[in-house]
Parts: C-alpha cells; sequence; structure tokens
C-alpha cells in the first residue's frame, strides 16, 4: 500500500487525537481521587482549552470548535448509551 503524504498527516494527526485523549483520562482520574467534582473538571479544561485556542488560532476557530462540538452533542455523540454500544 502506498501512503500518501495526505494519509501520513492523517495518521500521525490520528495518533497525536489518541495520545491527548489518554493524557486527558489520566489527568481526569487522578482529579476524581483528589475529589474534585466532574463539573469543575470539565470546566477547568474547557477554559483552558478555549483560552490556549484562542491565543493560538483567534476567537474564530474556537467558535467554530464550540458549533461543531455542539452538532456533536445535539447528535448524541458523547451520550452514555453510545459510549456504550
Amino acid at each position: 500500500m502506498n501512503m500518501t503524504s495526505t494519509d501520513l498527516d492523517r495518521l500521525v494527526a490520528e495518533e497525536k487525537k489518541l495520545v491527548a485523549i489518554e493524557y486527558q483520562n489520566e489527568v481526569w482520574a487522578d482529579g476524581t481521587l483528589e475529589g474534585i467534582e466532574p463539573e469543575i473538571m470539565a470546566e477547568a479544561a474547557f477554559a483552558t482549552a478555549l483560552t490556549e485556542l484562542i491565543r493560538d488560532n483567534g476567537e474564530l476557530s474556537a467558535l467554530a470548535l464550540l458549533d461543531g462540538l455542539r452538532e456533536r452533542i445535539s447528535a448524541g455523540e458523547f451520550s452514555s448509551n453510545r459510549i456504550l454500544q
């Protein structure tokens, strides 16, 4: 199979996303063990992510991310029923 540069870039991005999710899961577990409520951790994570995204890419990029997340939530992508399937 011949990989194009685009294919390789997509694989690298996918691997980075998986590693980032692993890091986030570890931090979430640590916070839970420390007794931090999920809502507090989620708000802190969103605030940090949006601050960094706005600093690096501007407000329009952050708004686009939020719009995409809203659509994914409305589609049920993050519901517990879907996660368990």
